[in-house]
């Protein structure tokens, strides 16, 4: 029997990829200048609509760093940042020498928490620090609870970083994710829904932003005759190569979210007849997700004791990789100084939760081995 490693979110390559890598070797165009990069960013600002301009950059991690950068993060200053989320979305402001204040998760789509939010926002302004950004994050492709966090936003005017890292074609009432946040991230590392290997955008309001945001990710050169720098700069851009990557993965976009939901359906199915499991679902018809990864619930007082750990540890006996969920921020060593606001839904969920195997590619064969694998440990 094929014992092939299923991971958990395998790139997918769909064969329309190479012709555009084709063509940046053919023109010489292989770094950080070319059609490809013009071509990705402009069917982009397409696909999301709402006026949004798009900067190609070499990570999601770089699009978050120049996120706060054109917010004005500078020494000193608080980002409030979502606990349950990659370390990633939290890393850029300390490279900012900013301080991230950390927000529970809420339980109806784990992200961050209006409530708490709110309360961090009155409690921060009350000791003389008024937060300067908001991060909110989509974690696995389900939006966040955008109108509340809004709100609670513009109240006190305080910007929101939307990272859609995750959420690429999720949507709320319509609206696609990486369109809600002041300044919005997307990344393309190669486990998220198409890849360009390694990548990631920034999505901006204007021209004059999006510009703004090349010129930073270019080491911040000025138009002059010689190498002139007035501010700091960074090497952050995409390269042409990269971009010739997700232009290719763009034109499967739709297929691979319906792919996507079609893995996490099929999960849904599975665990309906296995008391104690849940899987993760949308809230309502207003919240479209991707279901990048497809994550379940165990209570161990209804499995019979079985608990999330173990069916990771069943399902890696058989070459089946799943992950915990992320580890709330607040609670890990080179954060935990940091203030933290609400209870303790990010842990009781990381406590609980686990993700599943939810690449666009896996086939009958791959499903039919998850699916055995597990009816054969809970039974």
């Amino acid at each position: 029997m094929n014992n092939n490693k299923i991971w958990l979110s395998a790139p997918h390559i769909s064969g329309n990829e190479k012709k555009y890598i084709d063509e940046a070797f053919e023109t010489n165009w292989i770094s950080s200048i070319g059609s490809n990069l013009t071509f990705f960013e402009e069917k982009l600002e397409k696909y999301l609509g709402e006026s949004k301009h798009v900067s190609a950059l070499n990570t999601g991690t770089a699009a978050i760093h120049l996120g706060l950068i054109l917010l004005g993060v500078k020494l000193g200053d608080e980002v409030l940042c979502q606990t349950m989320t990659f370390s990633a979305s939290a890393n850029p402001i300390i490279y900012q020498g900013g301080i991230p204040v950390f927000i529970d998760s809420e339980p109806e789509t784990w992200n961050i928490c209006p409530k708490a939010l709110e309360v961090a926002i009155k409690d921060r302004i009350s000791k003389g620090k008024k937060p300067k950004v908001i991060i909110a994050v989509h974690i696995y492709g389900i939006p966040y609870k955008i109108e509340e966090v809004r709100a609670i936003a513009d109240q006190y005017q305080i910007p929101i970083l939307e990272d859609s890292a995750e959420a690429l074609g999720s949507s709320y009432r319509g609206q696609k994710c990486g369109t809600f946040g002041d300044i919005s991230v997307i990344s393309f590392n190669g486990s998220k829904i198409i890849t360009t290997s390694g990548g990631g955008v920034i999505v901006t309001k204007s021209k004059e932003l999006k510009d703004k945001a090349i010129f930073l990710a270019t080491q911040a050169k000025e138009k002059a005759h010689y190498y002139q720098h007035n501010e700091i700069g960074y090497n952050y851009r995409m390269s042409n190569v990269s971009a010739g990557i997700g232009r290719g993965q763009l034109q499967v976009l739709d297929d691979y979210v319906c792919l996507r939901r079609e893995v996490h359906d099929f999960y849904y199915d599975l665990f309906q007849g296995i008391k104690g499991v849940n899987v993760f679902t949308v809230l309502n018809d207003d919240y479209f997700s991707n279901y990048w990864l497809t994550t379940i619930l165990v209570n161990p007082k209804e499995t019979g004791g079985i608990t999330n750990e173990q069916i990771k540890l069943e399902l890696d006996k058989e070459n089946i990789e799943c992950r915990l969920l992320w580890k709330p921020l607040h609670t890990q060593p080179v954060f935990k100084e940091y203030p933290y606001y609400g209870t303790n839904i990010s842990e009781k969920l990381f406590e609980n939760g686990l993700c599943l195997p939810s690449s666009s590619n896996l086939d009958d064969f791959d499903k039919e081995r998850i699916k055995q694998a597990l009816l054969n440990f809970f039974e």
